[in-house]
């Protein structure tokens, strides 16, 4: 029996096969997007091919946000500091221009050596991190500039000092900023998408994820280590909760997958990063025609409804 996400793209294909196709529109391209997520979700990724995506997530030559930044924004501009406590390295955030038009980003940033793994915390930001994000969402709305956020994250840290900074309330209080917001959002996880340290800056009207990379509330090995006492059990666990994209998209938690190039996005960064840039600018297409108040509507129901069961 078809999937509902399934189903749901091929309702779409329908609707976009019947339009008359105009010279200059992208309704060709559309539906050779969804045709493609389409094949996508029909073929089934094996137990091997799950832990091949949590592998190539976790890539140490995979690129990061500030590796995207190079490739596909102009005239970036970073910003530092939550204007209270501190500057978090783990999250990076500024203005640049995307295809001529000026964006704000929000990313979290890992490292490449120890030492910058080190300043970096690995990805994982406190609330003051959280916090710089805030500040930034708050001058995209200020200034009518699109939000996008570049997802790449084992978690939020778990240390005493981000709990005694107030973790919980800061990666709360991020989604509530983002679900707010009236500029049109867009967010894609570009390699591990862990927890709530992920979700709080991906409460987007467009969420993306790349081919190979994972979305979960949990590590595979933490929830290995809590089912069977073992984090060696760590792909049993993968292949149990489906972290991957084709089954994050068939959940609908995400929704549309961008591809990677032959062998992931470490093998060729620059074709990897036109690939992104061109799944942002089409999710940016897809909700730049609607209003304000409509766009917020919509992404409130639209996590308002996730993980709701209706009845057989």
């Amino acid at each position: 029996m078809p999937s509902e996400a399934e189903m749901r793209l091929r309702e779409r294909l329908s609707k976009l096969a019947g339009m008359k196709l105009l010279r200059g529109t992208k309704l060709s391209g559309e539906l050779e997007r969804l045709q493609d997520q389409l094949d996508r979700l029909q073929a089934e990724p094996s137990e091997e091919e799950i832990w091949r995506s949590v592998e190539l997530a976790r890539h140490q030559d995979r690129p990061y946000t500030l590796d995207y930044v190079e490739r596909i924004l102009d005239d970036f501009f970073e910003l530092h500091g939550d204007r209270g406590r501190a500057d978090d390295r783990a999250i990076v955030t500024g203005l640049g221009k995307l295809a001529g038009r000026t964006i704000v980003l929000v990313g979290h940033q890992k490292g490449r050596d120890l030492k910058e793994r080190t300043k970096r915390n690995f990805g994982m930001a406190y609330p003051e991190g959280y916090r710089k994000a805030m500040r930034a969402m708050a001058l995209a709305e200020r200034h009518g500039f699109p939000l996008v956020t570049l997802v790449d994250t084992p978690g939020a840290y778990p240390g005493v000092a981000a709990e005694q900074h107030g973790q919980g309330g800061a990666i709360a209080r991020s989604q509530a900023a983002m679900v707010r917001l009236s500029v049109p959002t867009v967010a894609c996880v570009i390699g591990e998408g862990g927890s709530g340290g992920a979700v709080a800056i991906a409460v987007a009207d467009r969420v993306l994820m790349q081919e190979h990379a994972i979305y979960s509330v949990i590590s595979p090995e933490g929830c290995a280590a809590i089912l069977w006492r073992d984090a060696g059990e760590a792909r049993k666990a993968a292949a149990a909760f489906k972290p991957d994209a084709a089954h994050c998209l068939e959940l609908g938690v995400i929704d549309a997958i961008v591809p990677e190039p032959k062998g992931g996005a470490h093998t060729d960064p620059d074709s990897a990063a036109k690939l992104l840039e061109e799944g942002i600018l089409g999710a940016l297409e897809q909700i730049d025609a609607l209003e304000p108040d409509e766009r917020r509507r919509l992404r409130r129901e639209k996590y308002r409804v996730m993980g709701v069961l209706a009845p057989a």
